[in-house]
């Protein structure tokens, strides 16, 4: 029976040390594939700090983007920190980690046919519509970045005094949701950027309403519609039938919601809206 004893002992050994040896991270540092679930929603983090860099270059808000994604992996920011340290200096495992993050967002994007256009067009029609993406969003906790951001650059620029009106139909919102969606629509005209940011308080349907300058072309509209999902007693918020018309100067049309109420002036100017839904 000793031969045999030796061969387990021996056996056990070695599937110790290979299972030793195998483990690539050490204690306290990110698993690949951890790692890799990480840094995909990070990334999708930092594009929206890119998009909306005025909103984002409050630290505060940066931190909290941030930390929505730690809480999302159950990690904290030291492990998080420590992991980067490490694939910091074992670049082979990190760049074959990236490589797969890349993977994963190219997959994402494929998933939700959610394909931005490079420009929607600058059509010089009274009204058109410009939506980049797709009509319908589903709002939901335990999101790293929960809602849509849009980038707009038209190939030549958009007439002065354009306006702008994001159109949605809500289902899913209740009074006692601490958390409602917001909304900011920017546009670049020149040297100024007019903002206007709106939030939406109950079911049904929601205009939010862009009014630009009308001495200079618009040649950026961006923004985001977005839900703080700190809040987890609920299920899920859906907008459908999303659609952003861009009307010409003075074009006559029926707004349902939204008016713009107030400017301060600056760097940019920040209208606030009445919901006259809430």
């Amino acid at each position: 029976m000793q031969p045999f004893k030796t061969f387990i002992y021996s056996v056990i050994s070695i599937s110790v040390l290979c299972l030793s040896g195998c483990s690539r991270t050490p204690r306290g540092v990110l698993s690949e594939k951890q790692m890799q679930a990480v840094l995909t929603d990070m990334q999708i983090a930092e594009a929206m700090i890119g998009v909306d860099y005025k909103t984002y270059a409050d630290s505060a808000y940066k931190d909290a983007l941030y930390q929505s994604v730690f809480r999302k992996h159950k990690i904290t920011q030291a492990v998080y920190d420590s992991s980067l340290v490490w694939y910091g200096r074992n670049l082979d495992t990190y760049m074959k980690v990236y490589d797969r993050v890349k993977v994963d967002l190219e997959q994402q994007i494929k998933d939700l046919g959610d394909v931005q256009a490079s420009a929607a067009p600058g059509s010089r029609q009274d009204s058109v519509d410009i939506w980049p993406r797709r009509s319908m969003l589903v709002l939901k906790p335990n999101a790293a970045f929960n809602g849509v951001v849009f980038d707009i650059k038209p190939p030549s620029s958009y007439s002065s005094g354009s306006r702008f009106v994001l159109g949605m139909h809500v289902l899913g919102l209740t009074d006692d949701m601490p958390n409602k969606p917001e909304i900011r629509i920017s546009a670049v005209q020149g040297d100024t950027t007019i903002i206007v940011n709106d939030k939406i308080f109950q079911d049904g349907y929601h205009e939010t309403v862009l009014q630009t300058l009308p001495t200079r072309q618009v040649r950026r509209v961006y923004g985001y519609i977005r839900m703080d999902n700190s809040d987890k007693n609920y299920f899920q918020v859906t907008v459908d039938s999303l659609n952003l018309m861009r009307y010409n100067y003075k074009t006559d049309f029926t707004v349902q919601s939204t008016d713009s109420t107030q400017v301060q002036p600056g760097d940019s100017i920040q209208v606030q809206p009445v919901d006259s839904i809430r």
